[in-house]
């Protein structure tokens, strides 16, 4: 399965939802150039989504930074080894430690490869995913899609991906989560892709207002 590392791919895939569905046509003249947005891959990268979780940009990068520097090498091991009054003292709620430490354990295992999840289909991804302790849903496919750079995830619960959809397809109301992700069943294996357009299209018709998850 290709993923998805460079805006050579975006603009393969870009080319396979146009002839997939002949509706984006509209939808990619939109969006204009559609961004990468690629984060850091494997445990730094979930790491970092769980950390910035339900708080604002600014205090989770004061948080990540005292994080980082209290467990020094960002790795699983490395956070298995540091003390749970530092992790606190960095600023990391006890959800937030319990999650990791599930996460970190399950690396340190081989209960998951955060590197090959990117290989497995969407539905397998997921499920491995999601089979991590405190990790669900949202952040499964935000890992999968930014960190991964899996092709083929939808995260059909994102409000601004429901309301892009309402939007360019003019639907009377916003689709929830389960018609959100039948909708786009057809464009597989490229949905990966069609989030990040769904996301540029929304953000163009919002005035240049950032929409994309942080």
């Amino acid at each position: 399965m290709r993923r998805i590392d460079t805006i050579d791919d975006i603009e393969a895939g870009i080319a396979a939802l146009r002839d997939l569905d002949p509706r984006l046509g509209a939808v990619i003249e939109v969006a204009g150039p559609v961004p990468l947005r690629r984060r850091e891959p494997g445990f730094e990268g979930l790491a970092r989504i769980i950390v910035a979780q339900q708080i604002s940009v600014a205090a989770a990068d004061a948080i990540w930074a005292r994080f980082a520097a209290a467990i020094g090498a960002m790795t699983p091991a490395a956070y298995l080894a540091t003390a749970p009054e530092a992790l606190k003292a960095a600023g990391l709620s006890q959800p937030k430690i319990r999650t990791l430490q599930a996460i970190s354990e399950a690396c340190a295992s081989g209960g998951i490869d955060l590197l090959a999840v990117a290989g497995l289909t969407a539905e397998e991804a997921h499920a491995q995913m999601t089979a991590l302790k405190g990790v669900g849903p949202w952040t499964a496919d935000i890992f999968l899609l930014f960190c991964a750079g899996h092709p083929d995830i939808w995260p059909g619960g994102d409000v601004a991906l429901q309301n892009a959809m309402q939007d360019a397809f003019g639907l009377e109301t916003r689709p929830a989560e389960k018609l959100c992700r039948a909708l786009a069943e057809p464009w597989a294996p490229w949905r990966g892709v069609a989030a990040r357009l769904f996301w540029a299209y929304y953000r163009v018709r919002k005035g240049g207002r950032e929409v994309l998850p942080t």
